[in-house]
């Protein structure tokens, strides 16, 4: 099955290069092409949050495994861990976004590529982690000033924070850091080669191509729903069904679609909330940047557990 998922994730990563070239033709061609931060959002809430939609799921598996029967206490911990998030996020924003891009970083870089690596070692866990930071280092490389635009909206207001940044930006440290990122994608691509490893090149470029291209929003949308997403879905999909990849997509729809649309929901209910104070595409912001954090924690630490345990 790993021989599948691999093959599977090229054709994808070729595809997902292919069709970020031509978009960002046609954004160079067109002057004032845009996207507005409401699709982003409908984006985000559909596909990007539908891979994260069979938590239930596992963690029915885990708690099997510790053996608890009341499954009412999931939901209860995992609604309590996203709501602890969102009050550590309001009272220190600075801190609490700087946890969350670093764990966000770690995370993308290995729900990536993990499945092309055979050793689950303490120096992969690095590469993982350096390899994610493209994610957050390419926004802020290519549109610095906007990417900043983003931390005021979400309630950053430390002057400590932006200095840093400035110092950062000003001393080539971003770019020391992207060629820090290059270089472990490099490693990953060199250790026990196989030619689908070029997966790893092929998502390189495109984050850099859209990063470049776009702005910050857009382009952590492309890349968080038609990269990162469709990714970790595909993968659920080949376990629902392995033999039929189109009925497992229906079975993976099925399941996804109840805890999909209750996370929509919720966010819109906070979308109407917050656009009584603030204006909407800030609403917007915080919807997706906050809620993407109060979901990432108790989704990576669900992984982290049922990959602990089932091994």
């Amino acid at each position: 099955m790993n021989n599948r998922i691999k093959k599977i994730n090229f054709n994808h990563s070729f595809i997902f290069f292919l069709l970020c070239n031509i978009f960002s033709i046609v954004t160079f061609k067109i002057t004032y092409f845009t996207i507005s931060p409401f699709i982003c959002l409908l984006l985000i809430l559909s596909i990007g949050v539908s891979h994260g939609s069979l938590d239930n799921e596992k963690g029915r598996r885990l708690f099997q495994i510790f053996g608890i029967n009341s499954f009412f206490i999931f939901y209860l911990s995992y609604i309590f861990i996203s709501l602890i998030v969102i009050i550590l996020w309001l009272i220190i924003p600075s801190i609490s976004l700087i946890i969350f891009l670093i764990v966000a970083s770690y995370h993308f870089g290995k729900e990536d590529t993990q499945f092309l690596i055979i050793r689950n070692s303490h120096l992969n866990q690095l590469l993982f982690f350096l390899k994610g930071s493209l994610i957050i280092l390419a926004p802020l490389y290519f549109h610095f000033d906007e990417t900043i635009s983003i931390f005021k909206l979400l309630l950053i207001d430390n002057e400590s924070f932006y200095k840093l940044l400035d110092l950062i930006e000003t001393n080539k440290i971003l770019l020391y850091s992207i060629i820090l990122s290059t270089l472990s994608n490099i490693i990953l691509f060199t250790k026990n080669f196989d030619f689908k490893k070029f997966t790893i090149f092929l998502d390189y470029f495109s984050i850099l191509i859209i990063n470049y291209y776009f702005s910050p929003l857009v382009a952590f949308t492309i890349y968080f729903c038609f990269l990162h997403s469709v990714r970790h879905s595909i993968s659920l999909i080949v376990e629902l069904n392995d033999n039929d990849l189109i009925n497992g997509l229906k079975i993976f729809t099925k399941k996804a679609l109840p805890l999909t649309i209750l996370t929509a929901t919720f966010c819109f209910l906070g979308l109407y909330l917050l656009n009584n104070t603030y204006n909407f595409d800030s609403s917007i912001l915080k919807i997706i940047f906050i809620g993407l954090a109060s979901l990432t924690f108790p989704h990576i630490l669900l992984e982290y557990l049922i990959e602990k345990n089932e091994k």
